[in-house]
């Protein structure tokens, strides 16, 4: 193991090196791996140097995938198809959509939602996206505001002191999803608490603050990212710290969140587990997926995630399990217990985590706060992608 950086936490590996050491070599792997994308294969639009030897790896004679992989980003500003693409020029072989978890793709799951009238806040194509995950009822900021043009105050040379709505017949507003960071912050902070605090008709202020407020979903925890730039930059999870601290200063309540999606929650890994073993089975596996490698660069959402899932699944695999009734009871349905055993997390050193840097953002979601440390602290450290994959098919005794 000389050529591999490692740490091995102890509560988490322990519990699986008996299972993973059973695997005998076999010609179908029963295995597989989710990969973050910015800061594991790319930063930016630049692939990362051991990328293309890494996912040789994972490809058949055929070239296609031969052992089953998907590619979950906390990404929300695109849809699944073209991330789908972009990921196949990256890596060198054809990735299809159903191998890609944007951020607010386990919305696609929230159905009770979908018939809501729903305020979409990000950029890109947010109403496309909205309509894919299946919402058919959705406002945009820029639309709010046409029917509210004096809320939207904060800039001087656009104050129009109308007062909404300018269409009587404008419903109320009954949900917010957030798929990512706006381009500018102040108009969607602003418009995003008053619908709060008057139950999504801001045309008055009530006399009494609705509590519990209008549902919000949101996707996207993570508090920086690397692109390009030589300092990590603010994410999604910047600009809902600062709608729940807005929230809190005004109405000295907390912010409630219906659902949270994309990493660290547990429902993003089940939906991502689900695609995992429907890829497995397109690539002719049909025996069971018994251990995902989850490969990421972020303690706070890609570590703690794949932890807090992997203990999702300790309990779900215990006797009289009664894991599966949070999910139920987050999507309004029963759903499906899974049948992997294990989630091991893989950390990389190639985007946010710096392992001789001085700088620490230690952030996690509020929801999402650990009763321990041992949430955020990773099965194995390497140094890429492609030390990574290498570790897993030594583990996996995969060649």
């Amino acid at each position: 193991m000389s050529a591999v950086s490692f740490t091995v936490h102890d509560c988490v590996l322990l519990r699986h090196v008996g299972k993973i050491r059973s695997y005998h070599l076999s010609t179908k792997p029963k295995f597989g791996f989710l990969f973050d994308i910015d800061g594991v294969i790319v930063r930016g639009k630049n692939v990362l140097p051991p990328v293309p030897e890494a996912f040789k790896r994972l490809q058949g004679k055929d070239g296609k995938f031969c052992v089953p992989t998907v590619f979950v980003t906390n990404s929300g500003n695109a849809l699944r198809s073209q991330k789908a693409a972009d990921l196949s020029k990256w890596i060198g072989i054809e990735v299809k959509e159903s191998q890609v978890v944007m951020a607010h793709s386990p919305l696609k799951l929230f159905q009770h939602y979908h018939n809501k009238r729903v305020l979409i806040s990000g950029q890109g194509l947010s109403k496309e996206i909205a309509q894919e995950l299946g919402f058919h009822n959705t406002v945009t900021i820029k639309e709010l505001v046409k029917n509210f043009p004096s809320l939207d105050y904060v800039n001087m040379e656009k104050r129009n002191p109308l007062c909404g709505p300018v269409d009587p017949s404008f419903p109320s507003i009954e949900g917010i999803a957030l798929f990512s960071e706006p381009v500018s912050w102040e108009t969607p902070l602003q418009l995003m608490v008053d619908l709060l605090m008057t139950n999504g008709m801001p045309s008055s202020l009530p006399n009494e603050l609705p509590y519990p407020h209008i549902p919000i979903l949101a996707c996207n925890m993570d508090l920086l990212w690397v692109s390009e730039a030589p300092i990590p930059r603010y994410g999604h999870g910047a600009f809902v710290l600062c709608l729940e601290s807005l929230y809190k200063k005004i109405t000295g309540k907390d912010m409630i969140y219906s659902a949270l999606v994309g990493k660290p929650a547990e429902v993003t890994y089940y939906y991502a587990n689900h695609l995992l073993r429907k890829h497995a089975e397109s690539i002719g596996i049909t025996h069971n997926v018994d251990t995902i490698y989850a490969i990421g660069d972020n303690i706070n959402t890609d570590i703690f995630g794949a932890n807090l899932y992997d203990k999702y699944l300790s309990r779900c695999g215990a006797k009289d399990a009664q894991a599966p009734q949070k999910l139920q009871k987050l999507l309004g349905r029963d759903v499906e217990k899974p049948r992997a055993k294990a989630c091991i997390s893989i950390l990389v050193e190639t985007g946010v985590h710096r392992r001789d840097s001085t700088f620490v953002a230690e952030h996690c979601p509020r929801d999402f706060i650990p009763a321990d440390d041992t949430l955020c602290k990773p099965a194995f450290v390497v140094k890429d992608v492609g030390e990574a994959v290498n570790l897993a098919f030594k583990e996996e005794k995969f060649d």
